[in-house]
Order: C-alpha cells, then structure tokens, then sequence
C-alpha cells in the first residue's frame, strides 16, 4: 500500500476505530491514500485503490471509504470482481459493507459471469447471496440466447433468471415474448406469466402461463393457449407441445382446425402429429367439414383425423356411437368413415340413414356418394331397408332386400331404387287424380322403382313377381309394414345433438 508522505505525516490512522473489524472493508492498494476526520466521521479518499472484502474485489479510479458506515463511493471504471466467475463493471458504484450490497451504475453496466453477460444502466447486487437486479432495460447475451427486458433479477449461484415487463428471448431457433419469464439456465427451462408468444420457422404458438425448454424445444403451457403452422391451429385449455417434430397434445376445449380443407376437431383431449398428418381427439368429440356452402358434422367418442400430404385431401374417421348431421341428410352408426378425396361416406355396423325429404335407410352397411356436396347414390348392404313417408296418403312406402342402390335428384329427393336379391316392396298406388287406390304387396328377386314426391311413380320386375294390390277398404294393419319395419324418426339427431350441446 502506496501513501502520500505529507498526509501521512499530519494524520495518523486511529487505533481504536472500527477498522480494527473483520467486517470493515481493506484496502491493499492505492497510488494516493487521504485519511479524514471531519465532525467525527473518518473516512478515506483513495485514488486509483484496490479494495477487498469478504473475498471480492473493489476497483475504481477515485473512491471514499466512510470508517463509520463502512460505505464506498466510488467513481471511475469502477470493477468488482468475486471468485472466479463474477465481475461487474461500470461508472459509479456505492457498496454497502455491513450488508454487501453492491450498486453500480452508468452509461454501460456489465456483469460477465462464465457463460453470459448482463448489460444495463444500473445493476443492484446482493454479493452475500449472489443476486443482481436491475430496473432499466437489460440485455443478457450467452451462446444461444439474447434477452432483453425492463426489469430483472438474476441469481449468480443458481443460474436463475427473473425478467419482468417486454421480455424478449432470441434464440437461433425461435423467438419468446412475455410479460414475465423465469428462467433457469442450468435445465433450459423457462417459465413464463401473461401474454406470451412462441415463433420459430414452423409456426407460432401463443399462451398466458407456461413452460418451454429452450434446447429440447419442449414445452407446456397451462392456460388456453394456440399453436398455429401453415397447416393446422391447435387450441386447448392446456397444451404440450414438442418444438422438435411440433406434434401437440391439447386438454379441456380442444380445437384443431386443418387450414387446407376446413376440418375442423373439437373435443376434451386431443393429439396431433405434424408429420403424419395425424390427428385423434376423443370426449365430446366432433368433427366439422365445410363443403362449398354446407358442414358436414359428425360426432363420435373417438375421431381420427388422417391427411394426404400430396394433396391435401382428408380421410375421417370416427369410432364408437357416431351421430353425422348435414342439412340434407342426418344419421347414426357404430363407425365411420368419410374421405374427402371422393366424397364417400362409408356407414358401419348399425347405421340408420334420415332426411328431411322423408325417408328413412338401414341396412348392414351404408356407403353415400357425395357429388357437389349433395347425395348422388347410396349404397346399401345387408339386410337392407328403405322406408320413405308418403305425406298424401299418410302412410309409408317400403323397400327391402339383400342389396339396394338408391339414387337421388337434385335437393336429395329419392328418385330411384334398385334392388337386387330378396327384394320385397309395399308401396301405395294412386290413380290420376292422386287419389289413393290400394296397397301393393310386391316379392321380387329384382326390382326397379321409380319415386316422384316420395311417392312410387313406376315399378319394373326381373323374373317372376309375386304380389297383389290390396284395395284400401280390405287392408289390414299387419299388411301395411313389411316385417322388420321400424319407423325411428325421433332418433334423428340435431345439430345441437351431434356437437353436444343437447343430451
């Protein structure tokens, strides 16, 4: 330690003040050394000084050292440095001796610790817990991300950072935004509170409460929350979400919508795998499916979701009580199956076909033929079943057989049915005057019907028929119905029905 002879000469350093303590900040260096006594305040004045205490270091160009307080003011490339891995550096700085509280401030505030560098106007740092805050706008800077926010506290020994207020973390892969952010920089996870948004080259996702890991990409989020890529949006109450292969799980309210086709799932749980193009969602699920000007719904306890990348087109599937409602036509089933690159839904196990031009279809399985989003055919296999309502005579018009193709017109108005192995029919013929003339009881192995109104116009055999025309006086009830007829219509399910929102 370097003194100046003439003020060492006019005063002494005092022997029973309280630089005698352990905890009284040293000085083991100076090019100028100024001791005072003024109204019974000691303190000194050291010019280009050295300072240590409890193992840090203290630097600076001119500093006041108050013996009393065991407070420094220093000015001047002020430098702490502690261990081997903090320094912080800046213009001013006041460190508090009895509590170790280092404040530094200036035009650029640093604090470098082996990894990261933390730049603001002022840095408040606790040296006897090893936590530095700051209230201006801050920038920390490591190998793989850059994060700026107004407010900040960063624990020196844990690695933990604390942002508040326009945070923002640049990484290489993807850009975070939040309100408030925790992050720990020894596990790469960040935790973060209020609006928070998520974009990487694949999409975005924006949440309100969450996590995400900067290096496994992984995250999970606690609120209602939305990943969106150029191919789907994906939305539930709370989501994961892996950053690597961006495949998503969603619970409570989940929502995936296919932008390309306009499919759209919605159920309690959901996943998504990106590169498959797969997608399954199951408790209160539903699907929608807009075609040109009308959606088709279909409801069941589990749906799955498969996409043809090549182009674009859509097969749906749905397992276990499905419910499908389109404005044309609505119906229930076991399973299902819709593909969007024909246009074909295929009906299975149980399926029961309705439309509001009145008619009703059972069989063991029911394929529709979609063109331009209206039923051109359907097909019907296996214990096969038409029913339609005749609203002149207010009775029911039947069909049956091995296997029945039914054609439609425009407005989904049944205007064909063909029957082909065990067909059997009971239809009301009317005369000119659309008077009701009697019941005919047709079996046929084959046979050729033709509808106008929901009512048989003409009918055409192949091989040798069977049948009689029973005049409306002389029917009896058993003759009416074809044997299995069950007329259901109060099974037709809603629209209200099919996306749960009625029992």
């Amino acid at each position: 330690m370097s003194f100046s002879p003439y003020l060492l000469a006019q005063k002494a350093l005092p022997q029973s003040q309280p630089a005698q303590s352990e905890d009284l900040v040293e000085i083991i260096k100076s090019d100028e050394l100024e001791i005072i006594n003024e109204n019974g305040v000691d303190s000194r004045r050291v010019t280009n000084g050295v300072f240590k205490h409890k193992g840090a270091l203290l630097y600076s160009k001119l500093a006041i050292q108050n013996i009393n307080t065991n407070v420094i003011e220093a000015f001047g490339n002020v430098k702490i440095v502690q261990g081997d891995t903090v320094t912080v550096t800046g213009d001013t700085l006041y460190y508090y001796g009895n509590t170790r509280l280092a404040i530094v401030s200036g035009k650029k505030t640093v604090l470098k610790d082996s990894k990261r560098t933390l730049t603001t106007r002022k840095i408040e740092y606790d040296m006897a817990n090893g936590i530095a805050n700051y209230k201006t706008p801050g920038r920390t800077v490591d190998e793989e991300n850059v994060l700026t926010s107004k407010e900040g506290f960063y624990n020196t020994r844990t690695k933990e950072f604390t942002y508040y207020k326009s945070v923002k973390l640049v990484n290489k892969k993807y850009v975070l935004t939040t309100d408030t952010l925790f992050y720990n920089s020894i596990t790469k996870w960040s935790d973060f509170n209020g609006v928070t948004k998520i974009t990487n080259k694949d999409g975005t996702v924006n949440g309100t409460k969450g996590r995400y890991n900067t290096e496994s990409a992984e995250s999970a989020f606690q609120k209602r929350t939305t990943v969106d890529n150029e191919t789907y949006t994906l939305t539930a109450d709370s989501l994961e979400v892996d950053g690597k292969t961006n495949n998503g799980r969603g619970r409570g309210n989940v929502v995936i919508v296919a932008k390309k086709d306009k499919t759209v799932l919605n159920g309690d749980e959901g996943y998504y795998w990106k590169k498959e193009g797969y997608s399954k969602i199951f408790g209160h699920a539903y699907v929608r499916n807009v075609v040109s000007d009308d959606t088709l719904y279909i409801r069941a306890d589990t749906l799955y979701s498969y996409e043809n990348q090549r182009d674009s087109t859509r097969k749906l599937v749905g397992n276990k009580n499905v419910f499908i409602y389109k404005t044309d036509f609505q119906g229930k089933c076991d399973s299902i199956t819709y593909n969007t690159a024909d246009s074909i839904i295929r009906f299975f196990r149980k399926p029961i076909l309705w439309s509001d031009q009145h008619y009703q279809m059972e069989a063991d399985s029911i394929t529709a033929f979609l063109v331009n989003n209206e039923i051109n055919r359907m097909l019907l296999k296996g214990k096969s079943f038409v029913i339609t309502e005749d609203t002149l005579v207010k009775q029911f018009n039947q069909v049956k057989g091995r296997t029945i193709n039914a054609y439609f017109d425009t407005g989904n108005k049944l205007k064909q049915v063909l029957v082909d192995g065990n067909g059997e029919s009971a239809y009301y013929a009317v005369d000119d005057e659309q008077k009701n003339i009697g019941l005919n009881r047709v079996e046929c192995g084959r046979m050729n019907l033709l509808f106008t109104d929901n009512r048989v116009q003409k009918i055409s055999f192949v091989g040798k028929p069977d049948g009689k025309l029973i005049p409306p006086t002389k029917i009896k009830a058993p003759e009416r119905q074809l044997e299995g007829f069950n007329w259901r219509i109060s099974e037709k399910p809603t629209k209200n029905k099919t996306i749960w929102r009625e029992l």
